[in-house]
């Protein structure tokens, strides 16, 4: 089954901070290395369309919850998130800013 994501903060459900549903609750992607690539895939699989930016440094706000993924590594072709390499975000790496 796949994981839901969804953009939350933005101007509408195609903008914002990406988080992802897993373990039974939502929680952030950490954008330490989030790129247009990475951004491609969660806009395919949110059925947005093509990418227009991809944003760092906590563009949308603050993330809240557990950080789920470090690292998401896409080439851009991708159906989902899921389907990139990434990190667990339980690492200690990155914190929410």
């Amino acid at each position: 089954a796949r994981e839901k994501i969804r953009a939350v903060g933005g101007e509408h459900r195609c903008s914002g901070r990406v988080e992802v549903w897993l373990h039974g609750s939502w929680g952030t992607v950490c954008d330490d290395s989030w790129d247009r690539q990475d951004a491609q895939v969660a806009c395919r699989q949110l059925g947005c369309g093509p990418v227009l930016s991809a944003l760092g440094e906590a563009a949308f706000g603050e993330g809240t919850g557990p950080l789920w993924l470090e690292q998401v590594e896409c080439q851009g072709t991708e159906p989902s998130l899921q389907d990139c390499w990434a990190r667990p975000g339980d690492s200690g790496v990155c914190r929410h800013k």
